[in-house]
């Protein structure tokens, strides 16, 4: 059985190591990444031999109060520090004394929280290819290991490992700066962190890492970065905002998406007296303050969506066709396969099933895509065409690997009508 002090050093390093990485990245600057890495390891492999007798009342301020020490300790030896770096430092803070005054006088909380923005920031700099920018965000800010990003990214451990590498010794070789961009640079990178936090719950709310349909942990991590970003005045565009209320509407829905078996509650038979109403509340907070400019951004549009399930008492009683206009809206500005194959779903609630199955039939290349088929299956049945939805549905089944998806399909085949 693991040792009590082992799981809370592994929940303190999920909750954590991104915060203090982000903090001693911003002082040693972030081509020295590897470094701040390294100390934070340290720290809690620190606090795994100390607290085996105990831990302290409060974890969290003896690990900070330990990764300062170490850093207090590494600039001091370093020379770079007292020639460099601490001049620009004290000054910034009207102070002429040593590093270990300077640390006393920062508001601790307000400098982790924009340690971790400039760390997003950074993490999604142009110079960075954008297939690892999402790698360095979820090693760097949530903690997540080798293994579990190749797994979340269904990429193998060595190709993750190899990306991860290149990008560091980019920011290390060509000393890639932590400070926020300004101007027409602010507003590209600010898309890219966007698309990161978004994809970060993805994989969450979608988890394709095991079987397990639901990783809160990377859905909890995207909504704390949402927040933060939509909180800050560097990042608090309408846009931020309309991402924000995304999550917290998608989010409100966790307790109600598996059943005690771990079992898929699709959206129609889901109870939604257990659907978060804070969370929603939340949501609505976010999409009123995303109104507050001229823009419409696709995270404007799936706000929407999701404001119109979340405002449903059931169902049936959404309002599909608002929602199959969204889509249409979506489709225009942000043309993928997946928002084509929601909109023809969203026709067929609209305008009946054979809409739905026309619209879905129009559709190229999504024949291999097991949500297209199931959708398709629940179609032909609800138009009472058992053999067509029969068809769709072992077409499904062959597609998906996850034990809940394939009794989801075979609850779907018991219930079809001869």
């Amino acid at each position: 059985m693991e040792h009590p002090a082992q799981q809370l050093v592994d929940h303190l390093f999920r909750r954590e190591a991104g915060k203090m990485v982000s903090f001693l990245s911003k002082i040693l600057g972030f081509s020295q990444l590897s470094l701040a890495e390294d100390m934070v390891q340290e720290t809690l492999a620190h606090a795994l031999v100390h607290w085996r007798a105990g831990a302290p009342d409060n974890p969290e301020a003896w690990l900070y109060r330990v990764v300062k020490n170490k850093l207090l300790d590494h600039l001091r030896r370093e020379k770079n520090w007292q020639e460099r770096i601490a001049p620009g430092f004290l000054q910034q803070l009207n102070l002429d004394n040593s590093a270990e005054t300077a640390f006393e006088h920062l508001n601790f909380e307000h400098e982790i929280e924009d340690s971790q923005l400039r760390m997003m920031f950074a993490c999604c700099h142009p110079a960075i290819p954008e297939e690892a920018q999402l790698i360095l965000i979820l090693k760097t800010l949530c903690g997540l290991s080798v293994r579990e990003i190749a797994a979340a990214l269904l990429s193998s451990e060595e190709a993750v490992a190899k990306r991860l590498f290149r990008a560091k010794e980019k920011i290390r070789t060509e000393h890639l700066e932590l400070e926020p961009p300004v101007g027409p640079e602010l507003s590209q990178r600010l898309e890219a962190v966007l698309k990161v936090v978004y994809l970060l719950f993805n994989e969450g709310y979608y988890s394709v890492s095991d079987d397990a349909m639901l990783r809160l942990d990377l859905c909890r991590e995207a909504l704390r970065l949402s927040a933060l970003l939509a909180g800050h005045p560097l990042s608090n565009a309408p846009k931020t905002q309309a991402l924000a209320a995304l999550l917290c509407f998608q989010a409100s829905r966790f307790d109600a998406r598996l059943d005690a078996q771990g079992d898929i509650i699709v959206l129609q038979d889901q109870n939604r007296s257990l659907w978060d109403q804070d969370l929603i509340r939340q949501g609505y907070w976010y999409f009123q303050r995303s109104a507050s400019g001229n823009e419409v951004s696709a995270y404007h549009l799936e706000a929407a969506i999701a404001s119109y399930h979340a405002a449903s008492p059931d169902f049936a009683s959404t309002n599909w066709q608002a929602v199959f206009h969204l889509y249409e809206l979506l489709c225009q500005i942000n043309a993928s396969p997946v928002a084509a194959m929601n909109r023809a779903i969203a026709l067929g609630y609209f305008r009946g099933a054979a809409a739905g199955i026309e619209a879905l039939l129009n559709l190229e290349n999504l024949g291999k895509n097991h949500i297209y088929q199931v959708a398709l299956g629940d179609f032909y049945a609800q138009n009472e065409q058992p053999k067509q939805a029969e068809a769709a549905y072992r077409i499904a089944e062959k597609l998906v690997n996850r034990a809940a998806e394939r009794r989801l399909i075979g609850k779907k085949l018991e219930g079809l009508v001869p």
